[in-house]
């Protein structure tokens, strides 16, 4: 059984990333001296417990190949919004989408979407494609790219 120190340890190695392993739940048992069963029944109590909301993942793009990345605001009628953000939430190149209050007067963007690719050039393609084939020229999309990169990290609760 893993105790409630072990618990705190457990959560404060899965804030840091999974060990990429192809068993992570069986290398994380063996480094806390407990079954891989008993990882992932702690796993699941804290989901349905709302200790945990999700597990996800925060994928490192650049050691992926891709360095260019451009957050693309779009200025949507209130009204479609949520019609808007769905159909642009499902387009493959489009990696994450949300909706965000505008700041009139000077800033008229209410849904945001961010698309990565390998240069400058090639997220201004897929954007192109996704307004094209989409017929979203209307919404003003601006593709404003990163200059910075950050380092990315999960949540940290116990430091």
């Amino acid at each position: 059984m893993i105790d409630a120190y072990q618990q705190k340890q457990i959560l404060n190695r899965l804030s840091k990333g999974l060990p990429l392993c192809e068993h992570p739940y069986a290398e994380l048992a063996i480094d806390y001296g407990v079954d891989e069963a008993e990882i992932i029944n702690f796993l699941k109590r804290s989901l349905a417990n709302h200790t945990l909301k999700r597990i996800g993942a925060v994928v490192n793009h650049h050691k992926l190949g891709y360095s260019s990345n451009a957050m693309v605001v779009w200025n949507v009628p209130d009204n479609r919004v949520d019609d808007i953000g769905e159909l642009l939430g499902s387009q493959s190149k489009v990696t994450l989408c949300y909706q965000r209050p505008r700041k009139l007067p000077d800033w008229p963007y209410n849904l945001f979407t961010m698309i990565h690719g390998k240069c400058r050039q090639q997220v201004l393609d897929y954007l192109e494609l996704i307004v094209t084939q989409n017929n979203l020229q209307q919404f003003q999309p601006q593709a404003l790219f990163s200059t910075k990169q950050y380092k990315q990290t999960g949540a940290s609760y116990y430091g």
